[in-house]
């Protein structure tokens, strides 16, 4: 994903950079995060499970970490030592500023993939309190951006409904990805209040992200429909449409699951629910996945040179394998667990895509250069 600056064609320097130039990093780099942690989560959910599938998984929950914690130390350094650049990152650039969904997103798929993953690498105990930590701090994070983002755009941000895109969707999807990777530390928490009060939560977090995507959607699509997509290089963003779908039907199958030992009288419901919803949201994914690679195939045809926008092909793709991959769970369904192999075996094609595009950018001195 990128910012305005990062969707022109990237011609190749006259030399070599003799370093990175961190006034240059964004928030949408945390999309590198976002687009390998859900490698590793689909990978812990699929429902085929060939050999070396969890093996691999842990190295890309590992490899997630890593970047993580190797980012977040750059940002550090970014926000302090650029503190000029970050200002006008949030309040004076509206086409960067969505990008702050990207870092709450990241840390609470990281905190997922730390309980499906990491345990057998960390320990049961450290892995518990590690994915609480990020889980907490990126709901958090989620909320402000949720809230904060809109607000900026609403008193301060120059924008127009008719010149949307679907990078709009970032600051509101990041409370729907919080509803779905919390169930997960239910099992974990006290009986009785702590549970409920968790599960509550992560349905109230469903529905801030939902109904603000509901809000938001059909403003992206006007805006596509008027002025299509003001550069080549932004046409991954399409992918974007799918986050909030494969997020949500993610999280109703993920607090179905933990409502039964929690609020019995209300799981019954609450799977059926997600069962009917999942379906034919996932539907719906499938014919706009279909829209989505159409262009982006005309978009290559006519010459799109990567950009960070490519990451904009993981992370929604990965939020339909879970989906799926839940589906598969709960009906049995052999078509849903082909389906799921499937759209996993497109999330690795575009991660090989995204991460090598961003690695000879990097070795080439195309991005963060100086």
């Amino acid at each position: 994903m990128s910012t305005l600056a990062d969707v022109r064609p990237l011609a190749r320097p006259s030399s070599l950079p003799t370093r990175l130039d961190l006034s240059q990093l964004g928030p949408n780099w945390y999309a590198v995060v976002m687009g390998t942690a859900i490698l590793g989560n689909g990978a812990a959910v699929l429902p085929v499970r060939p050999p070396g599938l969890t093996a691999f998984g842990e190295v890309m929950w590992a490899l997630t970490l890593a970047a993580l914690l190797v980012l977040g130390a750059a940002r550090v350094r970014h926000l302090t030592r650029h503190r000029d650049a970050a200002r006008a990152h949030l309040l004076d650039d509206p086409a960067t500023a969505v990008f702050y969904g990207c870092p709450p997103m990241a840390l609470l798929s990281v905190s997922l993939g730390t309980l499906l993953l990491g345990s057998r690498l960390l320990g049961d105990g450290p892995a518990v309190v590690l994915a609480a930590v990020l889980w907490g701090a990126g709901t958090l994070y989620a909320l402000a951006v949720a809230a904060g983002i809109p607000y900026l755009m609403i008193t301060r941000h120059p924008v127009s409904a008719l010149e949307a895109n679907p990078t709009w969707l970032l600051p509101v999807v990041a409370p729907l990805v919080a509803s779905a990777t919390g169930p997960a530390l239910v099992p974990h928490l006290p009986a009785g209040a702590a549970q409920q009060a968790m599960l509550y939560g992560c349905w109230a977090l469903l529905g801030v992200g939902l109904l603000a995507t509901l809000v938001v959607l059909p403003v992206v699509f006007t805006g596509l429909f008027h002025t299509r997509l003001r550069a080549l290089a932004l046409t991954p963003t399409l992918f974007l449409v799918l986050g909030p779908l494969g997020t949500s039907v993610t999280a109703l199958h993920q607090l179905a699951d933990a409502a039964r030992p929690v609020l019995p009288g209300l799981a019954h419901a609450m799977l059926s629910l997600a069962e009917l919803y999942g379906v034919a949201v996932i539907g719906v994914a499938l014919l706009w996945l279909a829209v989505a690679l159409a262009a982006n195939l005309r978009a290559r045809r006519a010459g799109m040179p990567f950009a960070m926008t490519w990451w904009a092909y993981t992370f929604p793709i990965g939020t339909c394998v879970t989906g799926a991959s839940a589906l598969a769970r709960h009906t049995g369904f052999g078509g849903f667990t082909a389906l799921a192999t499937g759209l996993y075996l497109l999330l690795a094609l575009a991660w090989v895509l995204a991460a090598g595009g961003t690695a000879a950018g990097l070795a080439r001195g195309r991005l963060l250069a100086r």
